[in-house]
């Protein structure tokens, strides 16, 4: 897992601005931001002339005992964006928990006992919507964990658990229900008997349309998943994906399609695929398909949690 510098950039930049607010005339420690954000002294250092390469930082109130970094005007500029385009608070909180949790349980599947929290700052895995989850966001998503049981570790100074191991209700929601805590809370609720149609349903195919009538038993409504892979195949040309990510979220839709669409379709199945998805389509950004689109895949994923 690679932090990127770009992903960090934008992080010091919103650090930085939290620390001394809109005052150009004044520097954060760069060391507390080294150490908040998993980095060492170093990395912090080529990080600050990497801003100062894009404008957004710079070193002038730096001494050699205390090497800090304050913003340009540019930098402000840069954190207001970023700041009007973020997405929903909820949203964001609900990705930290997940990109934690699958954190640990990465680390515990490749044997190592003790998992850092932190260690996924900066890295494409913890971002929503192309914008990278803070120190805090993550930390706060560990302590969630960790009173939910998902994992345990020792907190110190931080919101959340430094080091964390998985716990088995942790494993459980990784393995079974697509690493997302929320529709782990649901579990074990028994279905009733469906009898679904869909008159004049949306295909995965453009402009496919079909009458689609299905009764199962296995206490699962499908409707919401088969209309979720629909509505995806019909917008994923108009998300501005480079053709490979289009391609695979297409064949991601037609997966939901034909497992929801079949005579026994599996909850734990579905689950997957529309987090699968709904992940696919935070990374597209904040268009307004896009979003409708996540809005279905959660009202969908819901569904299972009942």
């Amino acid at each position: 897992m690679a932090k990127e510098f770009g992903l960090l950039y934008e992080l010091l930049m919103d650090w930085v601005y939290e620390k001394v607010g809109d005052h150009r005339y004044k520097g954060a420690d760069l060391k507390s931001f080294a150490a908040e954000h998993a980095i060492s002294d170093e990395t912090a250092i080529h990080l600050r002339q990497y801003g100062m390469n894009e404008g957004g930082v710079d070193d002038k109130w730096a001494t050699p005992r205390r090497p800090a970094v304050s913003l340009t005007l540019k930098g402000l500029e840069l954190v207001a964006q970023r700041r009007k385009f973020l997405a929903p608070s909820v949203e964001r909180n609900k990705a930290a928990r997940r990109a934690v949790l699958r954190q640990v349980w990465l680390d515990d599947e490749a044997g190592l006992r003790w998992s850092f929290t932190r260690v996924v700052v900066g890295t494409r895995e913890a971002t929503v919507a192309g914008y990278a989850l803070s120190a805090r966001e993550l930390d706060r998503a560990a302590g969630y964990l960790k009173s939910k049981g998902l994992i345990n570790g020792y907190t110190g100074s931080f919101e959340g658990p430094e080091q964390a191991q998985i716990t088995a209700e942790g494993q459980d929601c990784m393995e079974n229900y697509n690493g997302d805590p929320d529709l782990y809370e649901g579990r074990g609720r028994i279905g009733a008997t469906y009898n679904t149609y869909l008159p004049n349903a949306q295909g995965v195919i453009v402009g496919e349309q079909q009458n689609f009538t299905q009764n199962n038993t296995a206490g699962i409504d499908p409707s919401a998943f088969i209309q979720l892979a629909g509505y995806v195949g019909q917008i994923s040309s108009t998300l501005g994906l480079a053709e490979a990510d289009r391609v695979e979220l297409q064949r991601v839709a037609q997966e939901l399609h034909n497992e929801s669409t079949s005579p026994a379709p599996q909850s734990g199945r579905m689950r997957q695929i529309a987090g699968q998805i709904k992940d696919r389509l935070l990374e597209a950004g904040t268009t307004m398909a896009a979003t409708v689109g996540i809005q279905m895949a959660e009202q969908a994923l819901a569904t299972l949690a009942h």
